[in-house]
């Protein structure tokens, strides 16, 4: 098939009478006939293939656009971890740290670094040298965040309890149960 050939048969098939030709030799053939709406249903049905997959494919003329932010918390280097501590008066270093209660979200931009804690909690070091405890499902393992974790930014840029899902580099999705405040006893 020439080049011409192959851009002009798809054409072809869109111009109406595409269908089959019948007694070309007589003269009566080419003079308009009337026929009636069973014949004419049948003949549109005998169309070619290509042209009636081409009648019922759909055409949707709407365009979505999708935004989506992911941020990334790094592990807190164990230098940023030991500057929390560095605030605190040194002949009183507190050996106890006890949990009190925090409220069900926190801003994601205040959130400085990560740390696998115990179980199934995450030591959230905050910006304000704060640190949170954040537990996850029970089904969830802290070690699995070792290098950190994704959360989608939403519109408030809190991540908060029961709603929001912590995604490691290793491929856990885990929600926060419940967050609590470390302070020194």
């Amino acid at each position: 098939m020439t080049s011409l050939s192959a851009f002009l048969a798809p054409i072809a098939l869109l111009l109406p009478g595409s269908g089959p030709v019948a007694n070309v030799e007589s003269t009566a053939g080419l003079a308009p006939q009337e026929t009636s709406a069973g014949e004419a249903r049948q003949m549109s049905r005998k169309g070619w293939m290509m042209r009636e997959a081409m009648e019922q494919i759909a055409v949707n003329r709407q365009i979505r656009i999708e935004r989506r932010i992911t941020i990334r918390i790094s592990p807190a280097a164990p230098a940023a971890a030991r500057g929390l501590m560095a605030d605190l008066p040194r002949e009183t270093i507190p050996t106890n740290l006890v949990e009190r209660k925090f409220g069900k979200c926190v801003p994601v931009g205040a959130i400085a670094g990560v740390q696998p804690g115990q179980d199934n909690r995450l030591m959230l070091y905050l910006r304000d040298q704060r640190i949170i405890s954040a537990s996850l499902e029970k089904a969830c393992s802290a070690r699995d965040f070792y290098s950190g974790f994704y959360v989608e930014k939403n519109a408030d840029g809190m991540l908060c309890t029961g709603r929001d899902k912590l995604h490691s580099r290793t491929g856990a999705n885990c929600e926060v149960d419940r967050m609590r405040q470390l302070v020194a006893r």
